[in-house]
């Protein structure tokens, strides 16, 4: 399967650094952050993509890492400053709800659950925080605190169907993780393959297969096996190499077309 990519637009704005950009669940509004400790919302108008919402003044240090909820009326943004700003559209702008504060250190990846009632976040601090999201919308309470990496934690990302999470960070390993019967969150499955930093991890569209990327200058599929009356594990079927000369800082695997885009 080939396919080519055309430029279509540039967007000019932010005045450093571009981390993370993310498309709203329509794919009607872009969202953008950066060293600027500002978020942008960008929508089209026209030929011209234009900033709709220019979200700065609660994040006092760069902004790593934007994520919209599955109704696409919030946003979270995770910074620097060890905090996580979730961002709600109102009337007539995006508002901020809250600010979630507890990690020690910078705050790397955010994600949300398929359901919306979970936000995963990471940190520099060896830590991935599970927070419920209650009724009301707005509190956002710590559900579980996971220690299982040995160093700074890059990326996590939900399952697009289950409650199942996955990480990834400086230790060279992905973890994944769920919830038992009692409601504690535990690591079921630890994959090393990698042979330096994994800096980001995506699902498939079903869930079933992972994609990994990281200082090694490889990306790796991995896909789930669930071996009778036991946890599913993981393991590794492809391995690309050869691809880039340098670091892979990010990946994403398309729901639509199955294509995967990484990022030197």
């Amino acid at each position: 399967m080939s396919a080519r990519l055309e430029q279509i637009a540039t967007l000019d704005g932010h005045l450093d650094r571009v981390w993370k950009v993310a498309w709203n669940p329509s794919g009607t509004l872009l969202a953008s952050c950066g060293g600027d400790r500002a978020v942008r919302i960008w929508g089209r108008e026209g030929d011209r993509w234009v900033v709709k919402s220019l979200l700065e003044g609660q994040h006092t240090r760069t902004v790593r890492s934007v994520a919209w909820s599955p109704c696409g009326t919030k946003l979270a943004s995770a910074s620097f400053d060890a905090t996580v700003c979730i961002w709600k559209k109102g009337q007539e702008d995006f508002e901020l709800a809250t600010a979630l504060e507890g990690h020690e250190n910078e705050v790397k990846s955010v994600s949300w659950s398929s359901s919306g009632a979970l936000l995963a976040t990471c940190s520099r601090d060896k830590t991935v925080w599970i927070w419920e999201v209650s009724d009301d919308d707005d509190e956002y309470n710590c559900e579980a605190v996971l220690t299982d990496h040995a160093q700074d934690v890059k990326s996590v990302r939900w399952h697009p169907q289950l409650e199942i999470l996955a990480s990834s960070g400086y230790d060279d390993t992905i973890k994944f993780y769920k919830g038992d019967d009692d409601g504690d969150w535990y690591c079921f499955d630890s994959l090393s393959g990698h042979q330096s930093t994994v800096w980001a991890i995506q699902f498939d569209s079903t869930g079933n297969r992972l994609a990994s990327c990281s200082d090694d200058k490889t990306v790796k599929i991995w896909q789930v096996y669930q071996p009778e009356k036991s946890e599913p594990k993981w393991k590794q079927i492809h391995n690309l190499p050869g691809h880039h000369e340098r670091t892979i800082f990010d990946i994403d695997w398309c729901h639509v077309t199955g294509l995967i885009a990484t990022r030197g």
